[in-house]
């Protein structure tokens, strides 16, 4: 087996593309697609940690989103403290290490959660929608229209 030989500029492309491998048991649950061009568009040497995170957050969101029924949306636990569960309304970054999140707390207070990038770690979960009648809310989508528009 012959190892292969990458050009200077084949090696510095290859580092400065994302990857994302995934393996499920249920095809269902596998992100569907490729990745948004503007996750590619800047070498991630030159994204902060928070708008890296930031960006991988909402292809999480919104793949968990599109496998939710019409009585569900997403919300974010987190773990340590007693945060909770966010029932997520918006989602943002602030250079070079912070993540925000928006969002209503399970009694309906409205909340916001400011998260160093080291310390992230979250739960997605489906809640029920909060007023029957309503088309469920998918931030996912609209988060992700910030990676599309740039």
């Amino acid at each position: 087996m012959q190892d292969e030989i990458a050009t200077a500029a084949e090696a510095v492309e290859a580092d400065a593309m994302p990857r994302r491998i995934e393996v499920h048991t249920d095809a269902q649950a596998a992100p569907k697609g490729v990745l948004p061009q503007s996750v590619n568009a800047k070498p991630l040497k030159q994204k902060s940690p928070a708008e890296w995170a930031y960006e991988r957050l909402i292809l999480y969101i919104q793949n968990f989103e599109s496998q939710l029924d019409n009585e569900h949306e997403v919300a974010v636990g987190f773990v340590g403290g007693d945060a909770g569960v966010l029932r997520i309304e918006g989602m943002g970054f602030f250079d070079p290490d912070i993540l925000t999140f928006y969002g209503s707390d399970a009694s309906g207070a409205r909340t916001q959660l400011i998260q160093h990038v080291s310390q992230l770690s979250v739960t997605l979960r489906a809640l029920p929608k909060q007023v029957p009648q309503d088309a469920p809310r998918r931030i996912g989508f609209e988060l992700a229209s910030t990676l599309t528009d740039g």
